[in-house]
């Protein structure tokens, strides 16, 4: 590297890459965060191909049935059409049922088919496993406060 001394931070990563002014940024470790994690995650469930969006979902299917498209898209912050592509995808493997509502006719309710029920309950001590691998460096009351400053993070207030 041409003679020249590579500042700490570069050297820690192996890579040779400078990154100072990016370790002082949320958004940077959010970042790098979530890619560990999300890497652990695929590993850990890889067998049933799920993404993280698509299990988020059937759980608040199977805590919500009869539950709409609508509300579990808002309750995930996706926009309708991905919703819509989601759901197609869960109902062609046979994870999902929709239909209408019998007070609503217009109103779509999914609920989780007996399928779903059987990969959710699979894939819940899976996940249980992964945290706890993926966490194992940080104490429960760590994990704690993390939680807690992640929500503060994402549930406040947002406008000027």
């Amino acid at each position: 590297m041409n003679g020249k001394r590579l500042p700490p931070d570069a050297a820690s990563q192996g890579d040779g890459l400078e990154r100072t002014w990016l370790k002082k940024l949320v958004g940077y470790h959010l970042r790098m965060a979530h890619l560990a994690l999300y890497r652990d995650f695929v590993a850990a469930v890889g067998d049933f191909e799920l993404t993280q969006k698509q299990l988020a979902a059937l759980e608040l299917i199977a805590t919500n049935p009869g539950a709409s498209q609508v509300e579990i898209a808002n309750a995930l912050s996706m926009d309708r059409a991905t919703m819509m592509g989601m759901v197609k995808r869960l109902l062609g493997r046979g994870l999902i049922e929709r239909r209408a509502s019998e007070i609503d006719r217009r109103r779509q309710e999914i609920r989780l088919s007996a399928m779903g029920e059987k990969t959710l309950a699979e894939v819940h001590g899976i996940i249980d496993r992964h945290e706890e691998r993926f966490l194992s460096v940080i104490s429960q009351d760590e994990r704690e406060d993390l939680i807690r400053l992640l929500r503060r993070l994402y549930e406040r207030p947002t406008g000027g």
